[in-house]
């Protein structure tokens, strides 16, 4: 049965007239109608926003915390239907949605609900001069939220909570690709009782009404995860309007640096993890290895039998380590890599144009198998651009000093992974990579009092306690003479 999704503003579905069409990309076949939104909707869900704020803005902290956690109480009632949609809709096996991705979603909401309760301001007193001052956080109005296809609920909530937990109001646009979790939120907000215009959401091509969001003279403030093109296009369309805060989580080409006393048997599962997790559409994923020359024979054995044993297949096959990739789109995308990898001379281990794919696969799915991919230069493409899916490029090198060069010789500088078990070549090479955030022997471990961010063009700002509540809010100063 074919879903057909209405846009949700100031707690009421409204159609549209004109509508998209989304795809389930295990079977090609039509999962969702998404509404094909226009500056009408924008303007009407901005105008929402704008009058909830005057009174949302002003509710106790208490208050926020307390609608918050409803909000993920109704998430976790209902998780095995929202795990089932997302990974209908995305594409992710079913047991990564229910375990890990839709409990993160709820637990965003428990997160910002309990921050907001514990948050503190800051005092000075003067004594000379009779005064004190302290500072108090005001909320700054109507958020524009972004989010991207990959972790849809996840991320999604990972910026409403808060937004919301702040005092500001928003306006979300969810991934056309993967709308329909976003959708299925809509009614959880109508249950967990939050005010009409506190959360509004909006669907639709991001070419379309991303500009009208972005630039509207009511929204103040810009959240968005997705890909460098598309946050430099908020940055230029915005350039007219400085006084808007961006925060722009972008891309990523991620290095792992593997050093020769590496204990390779013990974390080749979480090298793997770094490499193939969400079919390698995650912006974290380590999608080219650097490895010490000593141990290249070792680790390709290992990696390539990792890659090997993982099963590809339907998101509902409690078998499945890997779905498909989210789109046709996509799927032509990353397979364009591959493609030009075999023309570049460059060697395939395993994967695409070398295994074949199980017999049982869709073949109206979009799946790709697992590539490992060798004998590459470091300005090839492969190891410039990213790929964003099961595809990691592997090549050697032989001083710290040198490997450090490589991998920040990219315009990307998001994550890193580092194995070694030289606990000062571990802070050392840590503190010289230029990532918002390295692992040391672990993959995507993530701590939400931590901020998190890139360097270069993966971005801009930081987000996580409090830098989340930092975003939201400005911080002003009171000043009181008590002579």
């Amino acid at each position: 049965m074919v879903v057909e999704i209405s846009n949700f503003i100031n707690n009421v579905f409204v159609p549209t007239s004109t509508r998209l069409e989304s795809f389930d990309p295990s079977n090609g076949q039509l999962l969702c109608y998404v509404p094909d939104s226009d500056k009408k909707e924008c303007d009407i869900a901005v105008e929402a926003a704008a009058q909830a704020f005057k009174s949302w803005s002003l509710t106790s902290h208490l208050e926020r915390a307390k609608i918050l956690n409803r909000i993920a109480d109704e998430i976790e009632k209902n998780i095995d239907e929202l795990a089932k949609a997302e990974s209908q809709d995305q594409g992710k096996p079913l047991s990564v949605s229910t375990n890990f991705e839709i409990p993160r979603a709820a637990y965003n909401f428990r997160f910002f609900a309990a921050a907001i309760l514990n948050h503190k301001n800051e005092s000075t007193e003067l004594p000379h001069l009779k005064s004190f001052n302290y500072t108090t956080e005001v909320p700054s109005g109507v958020a524009v939220l972004i989010s991207p296809w990959n972790l849809p609920l996840y991320l999604l909530t990972w910026k409403i909570a808060p937004c919301i937990a702040s005092g500001c109001t928003c306006v979300c646009k969810p991934s056309e690709f993967t709308s329909l979790t976003a959708f299925m939120l809509c009614d959880i907000l109508l249950k967990a009782g939050l005010p009409p215009g506190v959360v509004n959401i909006v669907f639709g091509l991001g070419s379309k009404i991303g500009n009208e969001l972005v630039t509207h003279p009511e929204t103040k403030l810009i959240s968005f995860t997705g890909g460098t093109v598309t946050g430099n296009i908020i940055r230029q369309a915005t350039s007219k309007q400085p006084f808007k805060r961006l925060s722009l989580e972008l891309g990523g080409k991620n290095p792992g640096i593997v050093f020769q006393d590496a204990d390779l048997n013990k974390h080749i599962k979480a090298i793997g993890n770094s490499c193939f997790q969400n079919s390698g559409q995650i912006c974290l994923c380590s999608s080219r290895y650097y490895v010490h020359v000593s141990r290249i024979k070792e680790f390709l054995d290992l990696l390539v039998n990792y890659a090997r044993s993982l099963v590809v297949g339907s998101p509902f096959d409690s078998k499945t380590n890997m779905g498909p990739v989210v789109s046709r789109q996509h799927y032509d995308k990353v397979m364009s890599y591959i493609n030009q990898a075999a023309k570049l001379g460059c060697q395939i281990l395993c994967g695409e144009t070398v295994d074949e794919k199980p017999a049982e696969l869709n073949s109206n799915g979009y799946y790709i198998l697992p590539t490992v991919i060798t004998n590459l230069e470091d300005s090839s493409p492969l190891m410039q651009e990213e790929i964003f899916g099961p595809v990691v490029c592997v090549t050697t090198f032989h001083e710290e000093d040198e490997v450090i060069e490589r991998a920040n010789n990219n315009r990307y500088g998001l994550a890193a992974t580092v194995w070694t078990k030289d606990v000062g070549q571990a802070h050392r090479v840590s503190r010289a990579l230029l990532a918002g955030t390295t692992w040391v022997n672990c993959f995507l471990i993530r701590d939400l009092n931590m901020p998190f961010g890139g360097f270069k063009e993966s971005g801009t700002g930081r987000e996580g306690y409090p830098y989340s509540f930092e975003f939201f809010t400005e911080k002003k100063t009171i000043c009181i003479n008590y002579a």
